[in-house]
């Protein structure tokens, strides 16, 4: 399984963006895609899962409410909608893939098999 991340950039606060995550193969059928988050000087940490099949979404709480993570399974793609941001999402966005997670595995990165290469999300105040 390989990912391609894309999506990041600039945006004011109150803004919105769409992060995507490509994945090659097979990665929806029976994994687990998370997005997490790494801020300079931070541990990297969940924002937010899905997994097809078993019909869930799971998200943080600095995410719920503001956040949106789907799948478009025909393009092999998850999306990470992103609205009312602040700088506090500044950071480095990561998509990874992990074997059909159970929902208390999905937090850890560790749970996670494949990465994508990250992409710069920068809030401005």
């Amino acid at each position: 399984v390989q990912l391609q991340a894309s999506g990041g950039g600039l945006v004011q606060a109150g803004g919105s963006l769409r992060l995507s995550c490509a994945a090659s193969g097979r990665a929806f059928s029976g994994y687990t895609m998370g997005w997490f988050r790494q801020a300079p000087g931070k541990e990297r940490e969940f924002v937010a899962s899905f997994t097809k099949s078993r019909g869930r979404t799971l998200y943080a709480d600095s995410a719920k409410g503001r956040f949106t993570i789907f799948g478009d399974t025909a393009k092999n793609t998850v999306y990470l909608q992103m609205n009312s941001l602040t700088s506090e999402d500044t950071a480095v966005y990561y998509c990874a893939a992990g074997r059909n997670l159970i929902s208390s595995s999905v937090y850890s990165p560790l749970q996670y098999t494949y990465w994508g290469q990250g992409t710069q999300v920068t809030v401005s105040s």
